[in-house]
């Protein structure tokens, strides 16, 4: 019997105005040949000044050779995004491959969900694969249950293309609704990864039925910041109470991310690794 083809899956934390932009095409070719990496996702809901996505930059992600880019609650910070993801789209269009969190509500313009298919290795079959987005509820606006909204994309997946190799963005704010995600989609996910607080946390591993975990992937972004703005702006806003615009650091870019390695037939992960990558 053949051996189960192994795939590396690389997902990259929410990208955070140019300073992520930058940090992220320094890195991403040698990380991406280096890692021999199949599958590339990318969250990238604050690429646009730290806050929202154009059309301009999740083409110029796709470029970078990202084959789904995930968001969160800043997607519709920039208006002309809307008729990007309204506009009708075949499986193999770029604004498909552009989510919103799958439990907004239905009449949401976009999709929550992405079925692919990447090209065959040494030989063998094509490889499925699926990428869901969704978003937390805790301390977040309202949406509905990514818990109920996550069985029912997986039993979509399961009638559609059956893939095995399936992963989760969670864009959530609290720690403990992604934690108990993980736990309950352990066994029938590939990863799921958390997004949103920008803070990358050590807690990468394995669950007992195989999928790898992270609450908090952390930003590809300016690290000399508060989560990616401006130290001086939101020391402001803590002292003073007042309202400021806010922009986006520069400063000490970092680019962080994970890498898991899993089995392709089964979609089980094998390895999860985290990564923090400077100039």
């Amino acid at each position: 019997m053949l051996p189960s083809p192994l795939m590396n899956i690389l997902f990259v934390g929410d990208v955070f105005g140019s300073a992520g932009r930058h940090i992220v095409r320094e890195h991403l070719p040698h990380l991406v040949e280096g890692h021999a990496v199949d599958l590339l996702v990318i969250n990238g809901e604050n690429a646009a000044g730290g806050f929202g996505i154009t059309p301009g930059l999740a083409e110029e992600l796709f470029d970078l050779g990202a084959h789904v880019i995930t968001t969160g609650n800043h997607i519709w910070d920039k208006r002309e995004i809307f008729e990007y993801m309204a506009v009708p789209a075949t499986s193999h269009d770029r604004n498909r491959r552009i989510l919103r969190p799958a439990n907004y509500a239905a009449s949401t313009p976009g999709f929550g969900v992405y079925q692919g298919t990447l090209d065959p290795k040494n030989g063998g079959a094509a490889q499925s694969y699926a990428v869901i987005n969704l978003q937390g509820r805790v301390f977040m606006s309202s949406c509905d249950d990514p818990f109920r909204k996550a069985d029912e994309l997986l039993r979509q997946i399961a009638a559609e293309t059956a893939a095995k190799v399936i992963l989760v963005d969670i864009h959530a704010e609290a720690s403990s609704e992604k934690v108990a995600l993980g736990w309950y989609l352990d066994g029938r996910v590939t990863a799921v990864l958390g997004t949103h607080t920008h803070i990358p946390t050590a807690d990468e591993r394995l669950l007992h039925e195989g999928t790898a975990f992270q609450t908090d992937v952390g930003m590809s972004g300016p690290y000399d910041s508060v989560i990616g703005v401006e130290r001086e702006l939101v020391l402001n806003r803590f002292l003073t109470g007042m309202p400021a615009k806010f922009e986006a650091a520069k400063g000490n870019p970092k680019l962080c991310a994970a890498l898991i390695t899993c089995d392709g037939l089964t979609g089980r992960a094998s390895a999860i690794r985290r990564i923090m990558l400077g100039e």
